[in-house]
């Protein structure tokens, strides 16, 4: 399944939302090379989170293949920097336009009961959080860490909290058959989250994807969220999320 949109109006503009995507998007065209190697491979090697590198339980000079016949070269000079640096970088257009998508979907609201300040704040811990637990699953990893997941993660555990049953609007693939149909919030969040466990058990750490960090951003997000809540907007907040089970029926309908 994959978010459309939501139901869920915003009350501000949503500023940091927008510069976190900006940021996103000027690090893939500027650092990134727009996806194009040697750039991509530079970026990843430098500006990637690996743990073993950054707690010192690889070599230097360790070799760390990264496909196309490239690899890393760990100097053991990785910086603790890359635990933010890694957030802003991606492997590839697929990874960097869903990730904005997502970021786009839920991370308005979620910032409309912060304000901007607050909200980057937030998506930052978020990240760390998450970096962090991906760490700890496999310290002596080799594997580069690069991308949004975890930090947006974290942004959708707060939006499963704050608008739960938000209408979220889903493209659902069945092989060749796509369908949309609309759920609850947290019926697709929950999904979301659940298929990141699935992913831990069957990846056997062995995989690309960093599903401990999605699992820790989520997580961080739900137990954070509160602390980053302006007061003056709570009821804000919750006013539009009790309105959401009327707007819920309402969309139902419409479907139906």
């Amino acid at each position: 399944m994959f978010p459309l949109r939501d139901e869920n109006p915003t009350f501000h503009t949503s500023v940091a939302t927008f510069v976190l995507i900006g940021i996103n998007v000027a690090s893939w065209i500027l650092v990134q090379g727009t996806g194009f190697n040697p750039a991509l491979a530079k970026s990843v090697c430098r500006f990637g989170l690996i743990p073993g590198e950054l707690l010192g339980t690889l070599e230097p000079g360790t070799r760390v293949p990264i496909g196309n016949g490239l690899a890393c070269v760990l100097d053991g000079s990785s910086s603790w920097l890359t635990i933010f640096s890694s957030m802003f970088m991606h492997g590839g257009w697929f990874h960097l336009v869903g990730n904005m998508w997502f970021l786009s979907v839920f991370g308005d609201n979620v910032e409309d009961v912060m304000g901007p300040v607050k909200f980057i704040m937030f998506y930052l811990l978020c990240g760390t959080a998450a970096a962090a637990v991906q760490v700890l699953s496999n310290p002596s990893s080799a594997l580069p860490m690069v991308g949004a997941s975890g930090a947006i993660g974290g942004v959708m555990g707060a939006y499963a909290i704050l608008f739960p049953r938000a209408p979220v609007h889903m493209l659902v693939f069945f092989g060749f058959f796509i369908t949309r149909i609309i759920v609850p919030a947290f019926f697709m969040l929950g999904y979301w989250f659940f298929l990141q466990f699935i992913g831990v058990f069957f990846s056997f750490g062995t995989g690309g994807v960093a599903f401990w960090a999605h699992i820790g951003g989520f997580v961080a997000g739900i137990a954070t969220i509160k602390l980053f809540c302006k007061r003056h907007r709570l009821e804000d907040c919750r006013s539009r999320r009790g309105n959401t089970d009327t707007l819920m029926r309402r969309v139902n309908r419409q479907g139906n």
